[in-house]
């Protein structure tokens, strides 16, 4: 097909189907609500079919676009990725890298790693993803992941840094107005911190706790920042990391033989990056800072 749209056609049409709307695609380029119209309608014309159905409550994806959405992504991360590894000299720890990590890592061990590898590297700068959904580093979303899964391809690197630990854990104040359980059954006594939709983690943690599901909770959240935050606020008992908990004094850890879940701990990147200065010197300073928080080795 002749005529093929230019490459910030694709891009927009992307961020346009990812945020749902014209002004909040505009706000993510820093493009005009017009150019960002002009590209769609230049994208439709080329494919000879509707996109997006407009309506007063914005845009609406077709069929077609969503069929479309995995290429576009996959044209914009690759594109990034072509970006970040075109900025800074291969030899040197210069230039841009993109870390896919969870909410809870990225929050509570991530900022203090990265400000001291900043320090030892000023040329090096960083992009987080933070999301409990993995990355994907074959697609090039993201140089390098901090996962709690074994990564099973054979293209990436994975290092095993240690494992971290869950547990019950709720503020000094809450403990002294409501009083400590003495086990599993006196929870039902008290205000729960848990998840609001179910994962497959969730599910094999939840086996743990019968007797327990998602109307156990006084607040529910799918976000473990947010319920770590909760549990420091002396709303009620939560589970979150026991070597995040142990940096606040005000915190007491309950009923730990009851529930001690593994949160094993690997730090990924593509095995195309190993030669490149800025991904290794990042990989190896996650997984020297991330083991010594998990108490592995790196």
């Amino acid at each position: 097909m002749s005529n093929a749209p230019s490459w910030d056609v694709y891009r927009s049409f992307a961020t346009v189907l990812r945020t749902g709307s014209l002004s909040a695609a505009s706000r993510v380029l820093g493009l005009t609500q017009p150019s960002l119209a002009r590209h769609v309608d230049a994208l439709e014309a080329w494919i000879g079919a509707p996109l997006f159905v407009r309506s007063q409550r914005g845009l609406s994806p077709t069929d077609r676009a969503l069929a479309l959405q995995p290429h576009a992504e996959a044209l914009v991360a690759a594109a990034d990725a072509l970006q970040r590894t075109a900025h800074g000299r291969p030899d040197l720890p210069e230039g841009t890298v993109r870390i896919s990590a969870s909410q809870a890592v990225g929050v509570l061990h991530l900022p203090t790693i990265l400000a001291s590898l900043r320090q030892a590297h000023p040329a090096l700068q960083f992009e987080l993803s933070l999301s409990d959904a993995l990355d994907d580093l074959l697609q090039r979303r993201a140089d390098i992941a901090v996962r709690m899964t074994e990564p099973v391809h054979q293209a990436l690197i994975a290092r095993s840094v240690g494992t971290l630990r869950l547990g019950f854990h709720a503020h000094r104040d809450y403990l002294a107005r409501r009083g400590e359980p003495a086990t599993l059954a006196d929870l039902h006594g008290h205000d729960l911190i848990g998840f609001d939709t179910e994962t497959p983690f969730i599910r094999a943690a939840m086996r743990h706790l019968p007797g327990f599901d998602r109307t156990s909770f006084a607040l529910r959240v799918d976000n473990d920042a947010a319920q770590f935050a909760a549990v420091r606020a002396g709303f009620g008992i939560g589970i979150c990391q026991t070597v995040a908990a142990r940096r606040d004094p005000a915190l007491v850890r309950i009923l730990p033989d009851a529930l001690d879940l593994p949160l094993p701990v690997w730090v990924v990147m593509h095995e195309d990056l190993r030669h490149g200065a800025r991904y290794r010197a990042v990989f190896d300073a996650l997984a020297t800072a991330l083991g010594a928080i998990a108490g592995g080795r790196s």
